[in-house]
């Protein structure tokens, strides 16, 4: 299979050195649309128990607001990055953010707690869809090295800061207006992509058009959705719990079928090859121990700092302003030492400084006094995360022909949204059984301090495993 797609007049000069003004169009297009995706995923957590009570949601009902969300966004995922690679994706691209902004409508406007629910669904299949799409058009108009790097440099920054800054904008938009502009102000955004899109960023089509592996679909995806059940489930109910047991099994055996699927396919919809490739299996892993630590960190913070220290929600999400400065100092310095060090050495620095400024986050205390050695930890650590984030997603993509970079960042983006899936059910079983269901201030404390503490080893266990896995990675 090979995919063609039109050259610009300057195809068979050298590779531009700097960004020219179309480039950085593309640049501010493609980060925008990325940025936006990221803020998705946080924005309604601050909001849920407002939506719970305008619109009759049971407390046990609530979870499925970001659960259906998340379900869609981590399961689709590979599937749609494939389908970008076959069909164009550019189309797939704009035709995702098309049903984004007709989805956070109807989020908007909904009545009841289905049509919320649905539109929520249609915001995760458009992310599922926009994000590989976004990443592959990115690391495709970009030639591989220092301007590919910087752009990934980029796009990390905003989509790390994106998250975080969902957090504080969902507690402003709630206070200040309602939930609901939570969802309409993806649409003016969403809508001001298309108009600009459309003219500067060009087409991939395949040559030809091999048939979609279907038993693949069917399997990596149902596999997918089962493993996010099960955390979600896990993250609710504890992680013995019939239903989380039985997402996680489920879909660990899916996962299994589709890998013996794909040895047999003629046409795989993931080539075991390119699983096979160093660079590609290590680099997703990393990626994935990267989004675990520091999202979860952050619903850690949030729980230290309302239930500990007694701060309003908006005051909680306000605080991580500080983790999103350090998130974007970290994408704009990522670049410049991969080009001057190699993505090992960015991968295991940026990893032992975000261990370092985690661990030092062990010394909280319980009074506003620790907002000094929090916010400064925060801004570090979000440094070090970030240079593990650009490692990670130029590792991912490097080294693979244009017309597999859907794959690849179809697989790296899974890797980032099964992440963040991830990370908070972890940290919450660890918190709950330290606490024993205790909820005074220092009991919280105390279950904060211990997840913390796990979630550095799993930082340094990223560190030892890019310095023995991927030692002889260059830049």
């Amino acid at each position: 299979m090979s995919i063609t797609k039109p050259l610009p007049a300057s195809a068979h000069e050298a590779p531009p050195r700097h960004l020219t003004g179309r480039l950085k169009v593309i640049l501010t297009v493609l980060l925008v649309a990325q940025f936006m995706l990221a803020v998705d995923f946080s924005i309604l957590n601050v909001a849920l128990p407002r939506i719970g009570d305008d619109l009759g949601f049971s407390l046990a009902d609530l979870q499925w607001i970001a659960t259906a969300f998340a379900l869609c966004a981590a399961g689709f995922t590979l599937f749609f990055g494939r389908v970008g690679d076959l069909i164009g994706r550019k189309r797939i691209f704009l035709g995702s953010l098309a049903l984004l902004s007709v989805a956070s409508l109807a989020g908007g406007l909904a009545p009841s707690p289905e049509v919320l629910i649905i539109a929520r669904i249609a915001q995760g299949l458009a992310t599922a869809a926009a994000t590989p799409a976004g990443l592959a058009l990115l690391t495709t108009s970009f030639p591989e090295g220092p301007l590919r790097q910087k752009a990934l440099g980029l796009n990390g920054a905003l989509m790390s800061a994106g998250f975080t800054t969902g957090a504080v904008l969902g507690g402003v938009l709630t206070d200040l207006l309602s939930w609901r502009w939570a969802f309409f102000i993806n649409v003016p955004v969403a809508l001001a992509v298309l108009a600009v899109a459309p003219a500067v960023i060009a087409e991939s089509r395949p040559a030809d058009r091999p048939k979609i592996d279907l038993p693949g679909v069917l399997s990596v995806t149902l596999g997918l959705l089962g493993i996010v059940y099960g955390l979600t489930q896990a993250g609710e109910h504890g992680w013995t719990h019939p239903l989380a047991v039985a997402g996680l099994l489920a879909g660990a055996l899916l996962l299994i079928v589709f890998y013996l699927v794909e040895r047999r396919a003629a046409q795989p919809l993931v080539p075991l090859r390119v699983l096979g490739k160093r660079t590609v299996a290590w680099g997703n892993l990393l990626g994935m121990l990267a989004f675990v630590t520091e999202t979860s960190l952050v619903y850690l913070l949030t729980l230290y700092l309302q239930k500990t220290l007694g701060f309003s929600a908006l005051g909680a999400g306000l605080s991580f302003g500080v983790l999103g400065l350090g998130t974007v100092a970290g994408g704009l310095l990522a670049p410049k030492v991969i080009t001057r060090t190699s993505t090992t050495a960015v991968l295991v620095g940026g990893g032992l400084l975000q261990a370092a400024f985690t661990a030092v986050l062990l010394l909280l205390g319980d009074t506003p006094a620790s907002m000094g050695l929090l916010l400064p930890a925060t801004f570090l650590g979000g440094v070090g995360n970030m240079l593990v984030i650009v490692g990670f997603m130029v590792t991912a993509t490097t080294g693979l022909p244009d017309h597999e970079q859907g794959l690849a960042t179809g697989l790296a983006s899974m890797s980032q949204q099964i992440g963040i899936t991830m990370g908070t059910p972890i940290m919450s079983a660890i918190v709950t059984a330290t606490t024993g269901g205790a909820v005074s201030a220092g009991a919280i404390l105390h279950g904060v301090t211990t997840a913390i503490a796990v979630n550095a080893v799993l930082v340094l266990l990223g560190v030892v495993i890019a310095a023995v896995a991927l030692r002889t990675r260059r830049a």
